[in-house]
């Protein structure tokens, strides 16, 4: 296990104003596993545990200085990469993390919420892997999510697992699938390249607010420690389904917002 004193893990996302995703609940999930920091603001929303109502795109040359700034004096342990906002954001953090190759880079491909609120332009969609294609140390759809990228509809464990193989091989990483939503069963599925692990869980009654966020940082944070990537993601899992039992619901919400 490495030594993660003062060492620091960058979150490359949204802005949520309630703290409940994007920047400051990555920020708050690598504090919670022992890592300093730092956040690059691709997107301001305006939302709240139920949806999002509003959103200002920040250009993609100010995503580039904010990056350039932050790692002028930091070096990272790991990047995870969250809602990006526009097609040329998404080119922009591509290009980030093919200069930052030697560290785990985890990326959440947010394209809307679950409000349905589009928070990728759609025309960048078929791009999305092509972008990062071998750029990425994991990717993290849910159900959705891995339909979009596929072409295929999953609804199932069997084609989560062709999902999988198909957005890993397209991207040339690792995929974690996650199915949090299905109907018969809870289980997320980690394609490596070679082979297939799955993780049964427990379905919590209700929703939460920022589960992909929290669980996708999570599994960067055990990484950076040098866990191997079935043993990260599976303490990602687990410490994701520690937070959602302990989430809190905000006033005039019918979701939880994870209390950290």
């Amino acid at each position: 296990m490495r030594n993660t004193r003062k060492a620091t893990l960058v979150s490359i996302a949204g802005f949520d104003p309630t703290g409940g995703a994007g920047v400051l609940l990555d920020a708050a999930v690598f504090a919670w596993l022992g890592f300093r920091s730092a956040g690059v603001v691709s997107a301001l929303t305006a939302q709240n545990a139920d949806r999002v109502s509003a959103v200002q795109v920040v250009p993609a040359s100010f995503l580039k200085k904010q990056y350039g700034a932050m790692r002028s004096d930091t070096t990272p342990a790991g990047i995870k990469v969250g809602m990006l906002g526009s097609a040329a954001n998404l080119a922009e953090t591509a290009r980030i993390l093919g200069r930052e190759s030697g560290i785990p880079r985890v990326v959440d491909p947010v394209l809307r919420s679950s409000s349905g609120r589009a928070l990728l332009e759609k025309t960048a969609w078929p791009f999305f892997l092509k972008k990062f294609k071998g750029r990425m140390t994991l990717i993290t759809p849910n159900l959705d999510e891995a339909a979009q990228l596929s072409g295929l509809r999953v609804r199932d464990k069997s084609a989560m697992r062709e999902a999988a193989r198909i957005i890993g091989g397209q991207a040339e990483c690792a995929c974690l699938l996650k199915g949090g939503h299905l109907e018969a069963e809870t289980l997320d599925i980690l394609w490596d390249g070679r082979t297939f692990e799955e993780y049964g869980h427990e379905k919590i009654p209700g929703d939460a607010h920022g589960t992909g966020c929290f669980l996708s940082s999570a599994v960067l944070g055990y990484l950076a420690r040098g866990e191997t990537l079935p043993a990260a993601c599976r303490k990602g899992i687990s410490l994701t389904q520690t937070a959602i039992r302990t989430a809190r619901r905000p006033l005039d919400t019918t979701r939880r917002s994870f209390l950290l």
